[in-house]
């Protein structure tokens, strides 16, 4: 199996004892490191008790993506970070792998989703991008009674959780099956559809709110000579291309540019799908780079190798890339040619909020008041990538959440002040 589990599942017998370890502590520092506060204390008592279906219950109202964000969240650095047991020279509770325990059973049980919509309020909103953020903004609007349309320009939703997270992290059937509960509540899904500015006055027309979950554009390019030789792509293609069984190999010699946690899960992947020299180029150290450092860590276990403070200047080859030239960047040192068959772009992404009326963007991302989601055209929310530069899918259901409450609460004031 070439993406077996980051962290495999917990069996009954290995859950309960560590469910049993918990402090129950009733400020709980976990929960406050959740973006998303899930009331982890609450979450594995139950387990603890044997009630499985009251344990995702918990989850779910705080989280409606718990299934996905057990499996994709650094815990590392979130919740199981915050551990008190931290304290005590002691391995903190393995929560993630317990939430995935009870998302897990949930799944398996076949029980519905554990909420139902509220009573249609006659209340609509067109949601743009079926990522996380609009999901989880879906969800709570659905369980106010307001009708929630999603569009997206992919044949699938979920966003990121669908495309872009790695295998061994989110499996593709996992981001599917969650989005299938959601469907429970009545989300009204359009794919394969495109929304341009005037498609997005269309529906602002249709619609009392507008959702904007838009994501980030395309990755930037490097702006060196040849770059548009074959053998060139980017992280997110790689990674959706491998998750849809469109790409099942990789070449032997790969160069993977940026040191951010998707570079990290490009190399990984590149060397599961058989390359055999798997670099990560940096320009700056590794104390600069932004991936975390438990994801360093596991690249450096799986093979790949990092060059460090080097920049790619040229790109050779006459019918595909055959090399890349790497300078050095603020130190002094040699040039270095690695040959390479494959070259895959993780160096950020731009933004693609031009379509958009004239909201208030700070280089590119769209401002949002962090409390409601709310833009400067107060029909318009907006959460996820487009709003926050690109961080983890849980900031992203956590925007989604709180504009779903905010669109709620405004709709609700804009009614009271049509009926005074």
């Amino acid at each position: 199996m070439l993406f077996p589990d980051l962290h495999p599942p917990l069996t009954a017998q290995a859950a309960i004892p560590e469910a049993n370890r918990c402090l129950f502590c009733f400020d709980a520092p976990c929960m406050q490191a959740c973006p998303t506060h899930i009331d982890v204390p609450r979450f594995i008592k139950k387990i603890a008790s044997g009630n499985l279906a009251g344990s995702a219950r918990t989850i779910l109202d705080a989280n409606i993506l718990g299934a996905s964000c057990s499996r994709a969240c650094p815990v590392e650095v979130l919740c199981e970070g915050a551990c008190v047991l931290h304290r005590f020279n002691k391995q903190p509770i393995q929560i993630g792998r317990l939430q995935r325990f009870a998302m897990d059973a949930l799944h398996a049980s076949g029980a519905p989703l554990p909420f139902e919509p509220g009573p249609d309020i006659g209340r609509s909103v067109a949601l743009i991008g079926a990522g996380p953020a609009s999901l989880a903004c879906a969800a709570e609007l659905r369980r106010r009674g307001i009708r929630a349309t999603l569009y997206d320009a992919r044949p699938l939703p979920g966003g990121l959780n669908t495309y872009g997270v790695a295998e061994y992290k989110l499996p593709l059937v996992e981001s599917l099956r969650e989005i299938d509960m959601l469907a429970q509540l009545g989300v009204d899904f359009h794919f394969d559809t495109t929304i341009g500015a005037a498609q997005l006055k269309t529906l602002e027309a249709e619609h009392d709110a507008i959702f904007l979950g838009i994501g980030l554009g395309a990755i930037h390019q490097l702006g060196i000579p040849n770059e548009d030789l074959p053998g060139i792509t980017d992280a997110l293609d790689l990674i959706a291309g491998y998750k849809s069984g469109a790409i099942t190999s990789i070449p032997h010699r790969v160069a993977v540019i940026g040191a951010g946690n998707t570079a990290i899960d490009a190399a990984i992947a590149a060397v599961r799908l058989g390359a055999q020299e798997v670099y990560i180029i940096y320009r700056r150290g590794p104390q600069q780079m932004s991936a975390f450092t438990f994801e360093y860590e596991h690249a450096r276990r799986e093979g790949v190798r990092f060059l460090w403070s080097l920049q790619p200047s040229a790109i050779h080859g006459t019918a595909r890339v055959e090399a890349i030239e790497l300078t050095p960047y603020e130190s002094t040192g040699q040039p270095l040619t690695l040959e390479t068959d494959l070259i895959i772009l993780a160096i950020g992404q731009a933004t693609h909020s031009d379509f958009l009326p004239n909201l208030c963007r700070e280089r590119g991302r769209i401002v949002i008041d962090r409390v409601s989601g709310q833009t400067s055209n107060p029909k318009f929310f907006a959460g996820g990538d487009c709003t926050n530069g690109g961080r983890e899918v849980v900031d992203a259901v956590a925007d989604g959440k709180r504009a779903g409450i905010g669109i709620a609460t405004w709709l609700s004031v804009q009614q009271e002040a049509h009926l005074g």
